[in-house]
């Protein structure tokens, strides 16, 4: 059977079908644009570590029926790994984002050319900040970021292009901790996750109301306990550093696949942070 190869994605939660990921074969702290790259620069990242974590996640992937699509790399982007900021798929359109820091600026045409490739049409975000890091989607409801990547008036413009067919909340966290799927993710419709600290007493209220939250520590906040990846029944991939936040997880009811990813995350992300869904598939059944 032909794999659906039109963009759909309504959730963070439905069965991934095909994901653009990169291999990280050029990543270095060239220049410190996070808190976490700021604690190894002077370290440094070992590529070749790096390369066998991603083919090890890539591998997994496709056991479990995900189409992975790997975009080429160059030298001249040493973030490329983290694939998740430079679009994202809303509903039916894949918006390609406008990318804030001068480090990561160009990652995007790369997505571009692949897209005209495929012949698949997009939504190019000219003139706003706005990373994907910051887009979390839950059906009609869609939160977004507000931080040193993407700005209100980035905001507004989706919330005018999307029109009735979703709810666009922006959500403000603290600055340092870079974007919105560092410190909130949403899980299932009634489970997400969440580091209190770094949000606002309305949109916790906000959160708290709508799902019951799993809160992760200052430690596994910094080791990305938010940053997983749902690939759908239930099914999530984590560090296994993150032992609390992975055992809380299975309490609700959730596998989890446990990856090493520890040089990888070195620069700032981790499983979210290096996937892009293009085609999610809700559950049969559901």
């Amino acid at each position: 059977m032909q794999l659906n190869t039109t963009p759909s994605c309504f959730s963070e939660y439905d069965v991934l079908k095909r994901v653009i990921l990169c291999q990280p074969q050029y990543m270095t702290i060239r220049q410190v644009i996070n808190e976490t790259q700021k604690k190894f620069v002077k370290e440094g990242l070992h590529i070749e570590r790096a390369l066998e974590e991603h083919r090890e996640f890539v591998q997994k992937l496709n056991e479990y029926g995900v189409e992975t699509i790997l975009l080429p790399y160059h030298k001249k982007y040493p973030e490329q790994v983290f694939t998740r900021d430079i679009g994202f798929t809303l509903g039916e359109t894949i918006f390609v984002a406008q990318m804030a820091h001068d480090v990561r600026i160009g990652e995007e045409n790369v997505l571009k050319v692949w897209l005209e490739d495929e012949e698949i049409s997009y939504y190019n975000l000219i003139g706003n900040k706005i990373e994907g890091g910051d887009v979390i989607i839950d059906r009609d409801t869609i939160y977004i970021g507000l931080s040193n990547r993407t700005n209100e008036a980035a905001v507004d413009h989706l919330r005018k292009l999307l029109g009735y067919q979703f709810d666009v909340k922006a959500i403000s966290f603290t600055e340092k901790y870079l974007h919105l799927d560092c410190v909130f993710n949403v899980l299932s419709p009634e489970v997400a996750l969440i580091y209190p600290d770094a949000l606002t007493k309305e949109d916790l209220e906000l959160l708290s109301s709508r799902y019951d939250l799993i809160e992760v520590t200052e430690e596994e906040q910094f080791t990305l306990g938010t940053n997983v990846l749902n690939i759908g029944n239930k099914t999530i991939f984590s560090l296994p550093v993150n032992e609390k936040v992975n055992q809380k997880m299975r309490d609700k009811g959730f596998e989890v696949i446990e990856i090493d990813y520890s040089e990888i995350i070195k620069s700032g992300g981790s499983f979210r942070c290096s996937t892009l869904p293009v085609l999610r598939e809700e559950e049969s059944g559901r």
